[in-house]
């Protein structure tokens, strides 16, 4: 999923549970549940290969991504503390994911298997539009629950 749905998701919970150590672990989760779901993303090899010269577009792409996320539950939450700490642990999977392309720790290498490879098994089972139409249908929905 793009950044954004994650964003969402957390904001979502951060404002929905106001138990803090609840909120916390469920926007965690949120994350590896939404990339369960076959979904779209946009392309970072140029980040992933480590191609610096060639990857500001890459930047560009996230940070866009990212702010367009914060943007929106700028204007649509109560904008409290909670809903900002959680739309950003909802992010830690792929910052982790980042971190394992950089370090070479286990740890990492562990998360970045379980992450890619078990979570997002199902991401290419459907067409290009199915899973285009399921990411935004979730960032619909989130939008919605974000009010």
């Amino acid at each position: 999923m793009i950044l954004l749905t994650h964003l969402l998701a957390g904001a979502v919970i951060g404002t929905k549970i106001k138990l803090l150590w609840v909120a916390i672990v469920l926007s965690l989760m949120s994350h590896y549940l939404l990339d369960s779901i076959p979904h779209s993303e946009y392309n970072i090899k140029n980040i992933e290969e480590k191609l610096w010269k060639k990857s500001y577009i890459d930047f560009i792409k996230v940070f866009t991504d990212f702010a367009l996320g914060i943007s929106i539950i700028f204007l649509l939450s109560d904008n409290s503390p909670l809903v900002y700490i959680c739309a950003l642990v909802a992010l830690i999977p792929d910052g982790l994911a980042l971190l394992s392309r950089i370090f070479k720790f286990e740890i990492l290498k562990w998360h970045d298997h379980f992450h890619h490879d078990q979570v997002h098994k199902l991401k290419n089972k459907i067409s290009d539009s199915g899973r285009f139409f399921a990411q935004t249908t979730i960032i619909a929905v989130l939008v919605i629950l974000l009010f």
